[in-house]
Parts: structure tokens; C-alpha cells; sequence
């Protein structure tokens, strides 16, 4: 019988306190029996709970006190997910509505995310046009079991985009029984916004007992839009009390390129106001309208999940398996404000694959044209209305498989297909044809407040936008224990994979005709087969000394080849003391986005020391992307060293220190250097203003990252104060280095936001406190403050420093009724609002949320 020590015991003591219903304190000196299981990052069973690899265990006991009521809000605050992922507040991007994890704050793409082990498919079109990643907000809660998150490369046996880590969400095998449950929470801010979620659950069968087991489960959400003119602090998007702060309104209604020269009337939600609060250094007074009204922070959404799992006793030492998981999700949200017409406006010239300069100069004789000259004109179609966007995502995984323990060895094969699929239909864009008609005629005047009709509804256009990404794979693994040593017996995993990967991401046909006036396209259509063998081999040393070597080649059908291996050492010479280190290298594989026929056109916005209207302000301009089949995958280097120690069954401490280098990164050059260093690509109009830039993914930077990872637990039990547990799990980024273009001298951005917010600090700590019929957590979250990019310093008055975010969660559950659990959760229990950093819109959206207090009461009943 396996006799664990004080480590392994202080870890499941770890696992088990959210529960806070202890066995009998009697039965604590009984040895105890623990069952080899397969753990995220390798396919050999261990009775180890630490292993050679760091690996966070989320159960969901610990989900549900947390009072977080969606998987993507609940994995998105551990500390490991320093930067750089973005949440359903990015609305203004292809991939609108979704949610994804950062490890390392290397970027979704290289977090893989897993079901039950297994891959599934990507969200159907790119987010930043090139990222392909797995939507969360796809993922049921309701259903899971636990999450393992493996905070290291795990390439040698999961393959390509592992670098930075591994989100394995394992969701119920083997339940029996039924409850129902709903919440129901709001803002204690004024701003409207509610959330409502349900969810069920039913099981029957015990695999072992019964020979089957079948699972369901359904769970929803539902929230409304949240927009900034409902956030009191955002609503007036006048931000000159704050340092660098400035009014954040959009100049409009104007003649010959000058905000000056306003239209003699105000037409559409406009005011005069000084330009100078707008643009520091101008004078006189412009028409301008206030963006707030036009901008959803946060979409409304409507999401369910449903999962049907079974699992059939074959043979008393074969099992079939079955499931089927099916989501559907709906966003809605504010695109923009009315369509602005001015110099920049294009359409797409499929026939040529460009853009083409639409003409907005006003003809004379035109009724907005107040001069005998044709004249130059800047304004909005304000009779149109507002761009809508509603995104509805339909998810699926279909997977059948058999596993078993043959002889000496068990196996599990396996063959699944999923898809995400995306329809995005929107409203009021500007008809390019209808536009230039009645320019010509005069048959719609930009300077009037009442438009006929008919020239209104010419002008409104209506499109949809589909895309779809699928993944079909088949998975065979076995392992054995090959020989003993004198230490013990040599472990061995060996597997084969099969993927099929296809994005089929189109554009409207409006775009395609060349109707839809400034037209954002991101086409992506390309497939590939990737074939892959493994092999894993577990040798124990010394009876305290286990060696771990892993290997991986993966043959894409694309650019060829990736060997993946991996080195690991876990050393445990005292049973309160474990050390462990590991080596390995990984890859991403290009995605289909930048390899394959793909074209994309999006707008941002850069700081131009050279325009000559505005020097120093941003300026907004148009990025056109084109992918390149030559490129190879990025590598990485990874490298893990760290330890654990436990004095006592209650206590432990962990420290893990990560090193990655990545080479061969793919991407575009930064657009903002480019602009300071006049590179051709950048081009201007006739004015000398910033209109496009052109840019090609390549192979062309490195990336050095290292941080540390702290954690710790605490487990306190007394006679009639109740039981208590500490956790805390701490992240400290030391370096986050790479060129800003291919072949400069690295730039460290740990601690700014020169490569996306990257705080040196993030932490998640709870206090969790359980008597008689009551459970209380208290969770604090942490992120650090930041240094501003010195490219945004350009613009006066701009504070160095962004605050820190520092927020407490407090969730109560009384399970004082018969079959009845009662919970009221407050998140962001001080209603503090975020830090301000001026070189976003108030602040960045990947650290912090506008919400303010959120109230949730729920209500959930066992059958």
C-alpha cells in the first residue's frame, strides 16, 4: 500500500478544504490508499500529486465559492495569466464576444487549451487577424469536474502551442444524481447592467457498480449590454482632471480638412467646443460629438451549454465512451458611431485585392457645399444611425472512444470532431454606391439634420459575415510500466495523433462587390493534416529521484517538421521537501491565418510625430496584412526550476522559477516604429497624413520571458470557531524582452505596457472560513501597476505610472435548508474603479473591468 507522506497529503488537504466538511479527525492516522491517475502533462499514471512540472489543480468546489458565475471570468484572475489576453470587452475586433487565457503573457496562441485532454477547435476566425486560440466562453461551467493548469511547455506531448503553458478542463466522468440551480445578479452602480445564469445537472449509473453511466448537463447565461454612457465615470468622456487627460471627443462636421471651418448648424449630436481640449495647442472652437453614447464596454450576450456524456462497461476491463458538447452564443453590441465620411473613406477592390480611394469632395452645387468650389468634407452619415454588430457563435465536439487495461498495459483511443462557427450580422454600415449616387446628385445633405427617406435607407447596409473553423483528430496512447529498477518500475507512454485543422473565415458579399464603404476583411481559408508520434519514459533513479524524458515529432502538411522533446527531474529527499527542474523545447506552428490564403484589413490608430495637422497625436489609418506560406513554426527554450516544501500536513509552500525563449516569432513589424523611422510602407496622403500601412508576417524576432510563481496553503481546523484555509498563488514577471523591430536591440517591457499591459506583479488570495451550515470566502486580487510605453510620454502631461488594481470578491453559501444551498457573491466588494492610463480610452480592458460592485445571489437544490 502507497503510504504518502507529509507533502502529498498537505497538497490533497489543499484540494479538499473548500468543501469544509472534513472526514473524522479520528481517521487522520490511517494510510491512505491513492489511485494512480493520468495528470496534465504527461500519459503516465502517478500517484504523485506534485510533480516535475508546476501544475495548478482548480476543483470545482473551489469555482463555485469563488462566486464567479462563467469559466473565462474565473480562469482569467489566476495569477499565471499575467497579460495580453483579451475578454469579451474587446468589441471592436473579429473575434468580438470571446475569451481567452495569457499564460506567461505570451498571448492566447500560445496557451493550449484542452477538454478532457484532448484538443478542440479553435474560435472560427483570428483574433489580431493572425491568433487562432480556443474561445472559453464556449466551454460549459456547469459540467466541470476540476481545471489543471500546467504552468510549463508541454510540446513533447501535446505538440503546438504549448509554450507557455496548458488549461486542461476535465469535466464530469462518473456522476450520479441531479440539481438545478439559477442566479441572479445586477451593478449596484446605476448602470443597468444584470446577469442571470442557471444551470442543471442529471446522472445515472455508477461505472464501476452499475457498468454505465450517463451524464447531462445544461447551463446559460444571460446579460445585457453594458455601454460607456451608462458608466458614470465614462459618460462624459471628458477626462481634463486627469493627469495626460484630455477630452476625448471626436471633431466632425468640417470643410477642406480644417475642424475649424465648421458647418454654419449642428447637425447630429454635436456641441462646439474648444479645440484646444481636444487637440493640446489648438485654437478655436469645433463641432464635436461625444463617443460614449457609441461605445458597449461590454456586449449583451446570451449563451447555453449543454453536454451529454456516456460511458458503457464493455468488458470488466473495456470501456466505450461517448459525448457530445453543443454551446450557442449571441453578443450584441455598439460597433461605432455613425459611418464618418471624410478623406481615408475606401472600399475593396476584390478584382485587384486593394483598397480604392473614395472620393468625398463635395461638388458645387451640392446643398452641403457653401462655397463655388468643390470643397473637401468631413462629417457622418447622422441619419443612418450607429453601426450595430450582433455575433452568434454556435460550438461542437462530438467524440467517441474506447479505452481499457490489457495485459500489462492501458490504452485509449479516440476520434472527435469540432467545429465553431460564426455568423456576424450587421446593421446600418454606409451602401458605397448609394453614397457616391447621391454626392453626384445632392440627393442627401450632410449638412442638414432631415434626409428623405428613401436617400436614408439607400444608404444603410445590412451584411453577414460567416466563418467557420473545424478540427477533426484521432488519438490513440497506451502505457506500461516496462521493467524494474531497483528503485521501481520505468514508466512508458507512447501515442499517435491525427488532426485535420481547417479555417474557412469569408468576408460579406458586400465587401466582396466593393459595395461596403470602409470595409474591415479578415479572409482566411486554408487546411491542413498534421500526423504525430510521441513517446514518454518515467525512470526512478534513486528511491527520491525520479527522471522524466518525453519526445514529439509532428509532420504538418504545410512546412514539414517539429521535434518537441522534454527533460525532467522531480527530487523528493525528505517527505516535506520536493525540488524539481525541467528542459524542454517547444513550437507553435504557423496558423492557418498567417501561412495559408488569407488577407486582412483592419484600422488602428499610431502617435505621428510627422503629421502635419497634428503632430504628436494619434492618427488613425488603415493596416492592410498579407500571410506568407514560407514561414517555419517559433521555437522555444523552456526551462523550470523550483520546490515545494511542506512542514506539516496543513502547510506548504511552493516557488517555481520559468525561463522561455522564443525565436522566430511571427509577425508584422511594430507599426509605431515604423512611423518613426519613415519606412516606406507607411503611406501618406497628399496632405502628408498617415493613410496605410502595408505589412507581411514573418519569422523576424526573438522573446525572452522569466518570472517566478509563488504559492501557498494554509489549513487551520478548530473546535468551535470552525475550519479555515489560506491560499494564495503570487506571479512575479521578471523580464518580458524582445525587439520592437526584427533585428533592433531587445526592449524589456516587464512592468509597462509596451507590448500590452504586462504588470511584474499579479496575485490571487482567499481566505475561505467554514462553521455549521456556513462557508465564506474572501478573495483578494492583485495587479501591479505599470510603467507608461515612452512612445505614448510623447503626448504632454502624460503620467509615467499606471496604479495598481486591487479589488476583494466575497461570496457566503448557507446550506442550513434540507437539499438547499443559499449564495450571495459580491465582486469588487470596495467598487473601486480601475486605474487610469491615458493611453487607453480610460483603461485597458485586459487587466480591469467598468462593472463597479456586482451583486449575485444564487440558489441551488439537490434532487
Amino acid at each position: 500500500m502507497f503510504k504518502p507522506g507529509l507533502l502529498p497529503l498537505a497538497i490533497a488537504a489543499a484540494l479538499a478544504i473548500p468543501t469544509l466538511h472534513a472526514e473524522d479527525a479520528t481517521d487522520g492516522n490511517k494510510p491512505t490508499q491513492l489511485e494512480a491517475v493520468t495528470v496534465t502533462g504527461s500519459n503516465i499514471k502517478t500517484t504523485d500529486i506534485e510533480g516535475p512540472s508546476p501544475v495548478q489543480v482548480i476543483t470545482a468546489d473551489q469555482i463555485k465559492v469563488s462566486g464567479k458565475t462563467t469559466l473565462p471570468d474565473f480562469l482569467r484572475a489566476i495569477s499565471a495569466n499575467t497579460g495580453n489576453s483579451v475578454n469579451e470587452q474587446l468589441t471592436g475586433s473579429f473575434s468580438a464576444g470571446t475569451a481567452g487565457m495569457s499564460l506567461r503573457g505570451l498571448g492566447q496562441k500560445n496557451t493550449l487549451i484542452l477538454v478532457d485532454g484532448k484538443r478542440v477547435a479553435n474560435y472560427a476566425t483570428a483574433y489580431e487577424l493572425q491568433d487562432t486560440f480556443v474561445d472559453l466562453n464556449s466551454l460549459p461551467l456547469a459540467a466541470v469536474e476540476r481545471i489543471e493548469v500546467l504552468k510549463d511547455g508541454a510540446s513533447a506531448v501535446y505538440g503546438s502551442d504549448a509554450i507557455a503553458g496548458v488549461v486542461n478542463i476535465i469535466l464530469k466522468q462518473n456522476y450520479q444524481g441531479a440539481e438545478a440551480g439559477a442566479s441572479f445578479g445586477g451593478s449596484t452602480e446605476g448602470t443597468g447592467q444584470t446577469q442571470n445564469d442557471f444551470h442543471l445537472l442529471l446522472g445515472k449509473g455508477d461505472v464501476k457498480k452499475d457498468g454505465y453511466n450517463v451524464f447531462f448537463a445544461l447551463d446559460g447565461t444571460r446579460s445585457n449590454q453594458l455601454n460607456a454612457s451608462d458608466v458614470s465615470w465614462l459618460r462624459n468622456e471628458d477626462f481634463r482632471n486627469k493627469p495626460g487627460g484630455q477630452l476625448n471627443w471626436v471633431p466632425t462636421n468640417y470643410y477642406n480638412n480644417d475642424p475649424t471651418q465648421g458647418f454654419a448648424n449642428a447637425v447630429g449630436p454635436v456641441q462646439k467646443v474648444p479645440y484646444g481640449a481636444i487637440t493640446p495647442g489648438k485654437t478655436g472652437e469645433v463641432w464635436a460629438y461625444n463617443p460614449a453614447q457609441y461605445d458597449s464596454v461590454i456586449p449583451g450576450v446570451e449563451r447555453y451549454h449543454a453536454v451529454l456524456r456516456a460511458t458503457v462497461k464493455l468488458t470488466d476491463n473495456i470501456e466505450g465512451y461517448g459525448e457530445a458538447i453543443y454551446s450557442r452564443s449571441h453578443a450584441s453590441f455598439i460597433f461605432g458611431p455613425p459611418l464618418a465620411i471624410g478623406s481615408g473613406l475606401r472600399a475593396w477592390d476584390n478584382t485587384d485585392q486593394r483598397l480604392v480611394n473614395i472620393n468625398t469632395t463635395l461638388p458645387v452645387g451640392n446643398p452641403a457645399n457653401p462655397y463655388d468650389v468643390p470643397t473637401p468634407v468631413n462629417t457622418n452619415l447622422w441619419d443612418v444611425g450607429q453601426r450595430n454588430k450582433r455575433d452568434r457563435t454556435i460550438f461542437t465536439r462530438f467524440l467517441l472512444g474506447v479505452k481499457g487495461h490489457t495485459g500489462a498495459w492501458d490504452w485509449d483511443a479516440s476520434a472527435q470532431h469540432s467545429e465553431s462557427s460564426l455568423k456576424e450580422y450587421v446593421t446600418d454600415f454606409g451602401n458605397r454606391y448609394a453614397f457616391q449616387s447621391l454626392l453626384a446628385s445632392g440627393g442627401y445633405n450632410f449638412a442638414s439634420n432631415d434626409n428623405p427617406a428613401s436617400a436614408v435607407d439607400a444608404l444603410r447596409l445590412s451584411t453577414i459575415r460567416p466563418a467557420v473553423s473545424r478540427l477533426t483528430t484521432i488519438d490513440a496512447t497506451a502505457s506500461t510500466q516496462l521493467f524494474d529498477l531497483p528503485a521501481g518500475a520505468v514508466g512508458f507512454a507512447t501515442g499517435y495523433q491525427f488532426r485535420h485543422e481547417a479555417m474557412n473565415s469569408r468576408t460579406s458579399q458586400a465587401v466582396l462587390s466593393g459595395s461596403e464603404l470602409r470595409p474591415a476583411i479578415d479572409i482566411i481559408q486554408g487546411s491542413r493534416d498534421v500526423n504525430a508520434a510521441y513517446a514518454e519514459f518515467n525512470i526512478p533513479v534513486l528511491s527520491t529521484l525520479e527522471a522524466n524524458v518525453a519526445g514529439r515529432l509532428d509532420h504538418y502538411s504545410d512546412f514539414g517538421n517539429a521535434f518537441a522533446p522534454k527533460f525532467s527531474l522531480r527530487y523528493q529527499p525528505l517527505d516535506w521537501l520536493l525540488l524539481r527542474g525541467s528542459y524542454s523545447r517547444g513550437f507553435r506552428a504557423p496558423s492557418l491565418p498567417e501561412i495559408t490564403n488569407s488577407t486582412a484589413v483592419s484600422y488602428s490608430t499610431v502617435v505621428d510625430p510627422y503629421d502635419p495637422v497634428t503632430p504628436g497625436q494619434r492618427r488613425g489609418y488603415t493596416d492592410v496584412f498579407t500571410a506568407n506560406p514560407h514561414l517555419r513554426p517559433e521555437r522555444s527554450t523552456n526551462y523550470n526550476a523550483g520546490f515545494v516544501v511542506s512542514p506539516t500536513s496543513s502547510t506548504s509552500f511552493g516557488l517555481d522559477y520559468y525561463h522561455i525563449v522564443q525565436n522566430g516569432i511571427i509577425g508584422p513589424d511594430n507599426d509605431a516604429a515604423l512611423v518613426q523611422r519613415k519606412d516606406p510602407r507607411v503611406q501618406r496622403d497628399a496632405q502628408g497624413r498617415i493613410i496605410t500601412i502595408y505589412n507581411q508576417y514573418q519569422n523576424q524576432q526573438s522573446l525572452t520571458t522569466d518570472g517566478v510563481d509563488i504559492d501557498f496553503h494554509q489549513a487551520l481546523h478548530t473546535q468551535g470557531w470552525g475550519d479555515f484555509s489560506l491560499d494564495s498563488s503570487i506571479t512575479r514577471l521578471l523580464k518580458f524582452s524582445q525587439p520592437l523591430v526584427a533585428g533592433d536591440a531587445p526592449v524589456n517591457g516587464a512592468g509597462t505596457n509596451i507590448f500590452g499591459s504586462l504588470p511584474k506583479w499579479r496575485g490571487t488570495t482567499g481566505l475561505t472560513w467554514g462553521i455549521g451550515d456556513v462557508s465564506s470566502t474572501l478573495t483578494w486580487y492583485y495587479v501591479g501597476g505599470y510603467k507608461q510605453n515612452p512612445e505614448n510620454l510623447l503626448t504632454p502631461a502624460y503620467p509615467t505610472w499606471v496604479k495598481n488594481w486591487s479589488t476583494f470578491d466575497l461570496s457566503v453559501a448557507y446550506t442550513g435548508f434540507a437539499k438547499t444551498t443559499i449564495t450571495l457573491a459580491v465582486q469588487n466588494l470596495q467598487n473601486k474603479r480601475p486605474p487610469w492610463d491615458p493611453s487607453t480610452p480610460y483603461f485597458d480592458i485586459t487587466q480591469a473591468d467598468p462593472r463597479g460592485r456586482f451583486v449575485t445571489l444564487g440558489f441551488n437544490y439537490k434532487f
